[in-house]
């Protein structure tokens, strides 16, 4: 039998949830970067319903919000008091106006729920001509769910919810997961008979399976094989395992892909990374956001990875990547942050202890350790020595700092932007560079050093340091030096320029 799409799905969502004990709607708590509610419209879209509509009312505008930025082809209808999940479902029916078909009730939830559960139950529903079917499941502790009790040939007579049920009742383990495909018209007609004769006083959807059983019309169910996908997420304990349980899901789907995850236990993927096979994920990593990381690639251990796209080959360690580019072949880590605008081209480097911000790094250069590059751009086979910072903001505005091709940055300067250093040119270790450096020059900007001797031995005397030196010239009294080794010492320091402007301690 050829399936037809649903005429509508209906996602109960106007709970408050008190539970969570929290300001922020239960449907709208994230976790692998989608809500609750967003999980479970995941699961719906492939049904392709001819018409999907939230029920809201707690945070009424938050949800319709995150609604317009996510599911903008979901329709919102409010609940204003919440009178039951029947009260809910009748007003969509009445807002949408008539529906023919299948409609489709779940729960906003419920982010466990899988595509292929919701596409058996359509299809078992439609192939087999029943009223309404609904998804159970068969739980070791059924202490708070409604119960299903069965007719003699394995229709569902009745759903009863805990609060209203006997003792008998209560040993049965077959639980109503508050899914279900009803016809519409059945569904229809049959809320127009449900009552609030229970210990709530509100209109239970689970009352119309009785309405339509004593109507003499068939009600079947699914059984879903995993429980945890029907599980309801109601305080912070349950959304741990909820997100616990979708990890491992991921988690598998990507190692079949051919994936290495070398420890899935400590490895946290979301929903909208993506992955291409060969690449390895080392344990305590978490990717987030839409972060894509190329064949061959390793990440972790230890990084967080936001939005951040990893190219072919590149290595990233122990580092925090919020929306960055790290090309291929490029090595970031460990212990490095690179924050929103920052871009790493092929073979770059950036090492322990830097910070990257809204720069790009050429091919082939290299930020190694210890450093603050922002607002910055770098060019090609570039080195940037150890301690290097570019001070890229006045106390107002930020301005921008081009360093070129093959430039050597001595340890330890400072690069007050806005400001150029020129190709292939260097600055001196200990540099305070304020204006341009032109292409093959050298940068020079610091005081020339100043020795008072015996300074420790006059202002410091007695202490540790004093002690020290004085056995230091003591020794050095006791080594003669021959009058050509000083000659040598003298003639090797007059072919430097001055011993001082060289950029010695670039980094590596």
């Amino acid at each position: 039998m050829t399936q037809s799409r649903p005429a509508a799905v209906i996602v109960l969502a106007a709970g408050e949830g008190t539970r969570m004990k929290s300001r922020t709607a239960k449907v709208l708590h994230m976790f692998l970067g989608r809500t609750l509610l967003g999980h479970v419209l995941a699961a719906t879209e492939p049904l392709e319903a001819a018409a999907t509509v939230v029920v809201i009312g707690h945070q009424r505008d938050a949800v319709r919000e995150h609604l317009a930025a996510t599911a903008p082809e979901a329709r919102s209808v409010v609940q204003e008091q919440q009178n039951g999940t029947g009260h809910a479902v009748r007003i969509v029916l009445e807002a949408v106006g008539d529906l023919a078909g299948t409609v489709v009730v779940v729960c906003g939830d419920t982010p466990l729920l899988r595509p292929a559960t919701l596409l058996a139950l359509v299809a078992q529903h439609q192939d087999g001509g029943s009223a309404a079917t609904v998804v159970t499941a068969r739980v070791d502790d059924p202490t708070g769910y409604g119960r299903v009790l069965r007719s003699p040939d394995g229709g569902v007579r009745s759903i009863v919810e805990h609060r209203d049920a006997d003792g008998a009742t209560l040993e049965i383990g077959e639980i109503n997961s508050g899914i279900y495909a009803f016809d519409a018209d059945a569904l229809r007609s049959a809320l127009g008979q449900v009552s609030t004769d229970n210990s709530q006083g509100e209109e239970y959807l689970t009352d119309v399976i009785g309405v339509l059983v004593g109507a003499g019309r068939r009600v079947d169910a699914m059984v879903v094989l995993d429980n945890r996908e029907v599980m309801g997420v109601n305080d912070r304990v349950q959304l741990a395992e909820a997100r616990s349980v979708m990890r491992a899901r991921i988690n598998e789907q990507w190692m079949r892909s051919g994936v290495s995850i070398v420890d899935p236990t400590t490895t946290v993927i979301g929903v909208a990374v993506q992955l291409e096979a060969d690449a390895v994920i080392h344990p305590w990593t978490l990717l987030e956001g839409r972060t894509t990381v190329a064949a061959g690639a390793e990440v972790g251990p230890g990084s967080q990875i936001i939005d951040t796209t990893i190219g072919r080959g590149a290595v990233v360690r122990f580092t925090t990547s919020d929306r960055a580019v790290i090309g291929p072949g490029s090595a970031v880590g460990p212990y490095t942050y690179l924050r929103p605008g920052t871009e790493l081209g092929r073979g770059a480097r950036a090492g322990a202890f830097v910070e990257l911000k809204n720069s790009r790094v050429g091919d082939g250069s290299k930020v190694p350790h210890l450093s603050y590059v922002g607002d910055a751009q770098i060019g090609e086979g570039s080195n940037i020595g150890a301690a290097t910072v570019v001070v890229n903001y006045d106390g107002v505005a930020k301005h921008p700092t081009v360093i070129g091709d093959h430039v050597r940055i001595g340890s330890d300067t400072m690069l007050v932007a806005p400001v150029t250093v020129g190709d292939g040119a260097y600055t001196a270790a200990g540099s305070v560079i304020t204006d341009d450096v032109p292409a093959g020059a050298m940068g020079v900007g610091r005081a020339r050093q100043r020795t008072i001797v015996d300074w420790v031995l006059r202002k410091r005397r007695g202490t540790a340091s004093a002690k020290a030196a004085e056995r230091a010239q003591l020794a050095a009294k006791a080594e003669p030096t021959g009058d050509s080794e000083r000659a040598a010492g003298e003639n090797a320091a007059a072919e430097t320029l001055d011993g001082r402007d060289t950029p010695e301690g670039t980094g590596s």
